[in-house]
């Protein structure tokens, strides 16, 4: 398995512990969306995209985070619920979506990723910098099964309301060069 490309989105808050959000592709195959790039106490670490963890109420049946006192749809009060613990005694709140098996693997992709957020933050500081990661949860991104990227490149951008008709063919973003359709979106 390798790390095709890492795609970095810095963040603007200033001082917030959260530098940036990223994604990262296997084998020009596989993306893994929403990992955290955070300042720990050592430097940046990476965090795998994760979810809140629920329970249900107990009147109406609505999820709630485990921290709810009320419930979101009946307004009812909620029963505390006793958090599972992590290795360090801390209440487990969140779970991971995507993560690494082993040490090895958490390594590798530790490590391509901070490179790849160091770059992104050199290349931030020149003038008409963009982002990789921008646009890249937009519409356009996706195409007919089928359809390969010259394609997608040679043919008119749709016309309408929103959109003048070309002048000429419109150059190709990155991101559809590299990634086809979003099959999971």
């Amino acid at each position: 398995m390798e790390i095709t490309e890492v795609r970095v989105k810095l963040m603007d808050e200033p001082g917030e512990r959260l530098q940036a959000f990223c994604s990262i592709t296997f084998d020009d195959a596989f993306v893994v969306r929403d990992l955290k790039i955070i300042e720990g106490a050592s430097g940046p670490f990476v965090a795998m995209p994760s979810r809140k963890l629920t329970n249900r109420c107990p009147q109406c049946g609505c999820k709630n985070h485990l921290r709810a006192a009320y419930c979101n749809q009946c307004g009812g009060r909620l029963r505390e619920t006793a958090a599972q613990k992590d290795e360090d005694g801390r209440a487990k709140l969140y779970a991971d979506i995507a993560h690494p098996i082993n040490p090895a693997c958490r390594e590798m992709i530790q490590s391509r990723v901070i490179e790849a957020f160091e770059r992104e933050k050199l290349q931030a500081q020149q003038p008409g910098y963009v982002s990789t990661y921008d646009d890249f949860d937009s519409d356009d991104d996706v195409r007919p099964a089928g359809v390969e990227p010259k394609q997608v490149q040679a043919a008119e951008p749709p016309r309408g309301p929103h959109r003048p008709p070309a002048q000429q063919p419109q150059p190709q973003r990155r991101d559809e060069r590299q990634f086809g359709a979003g099959i999971f979106d």
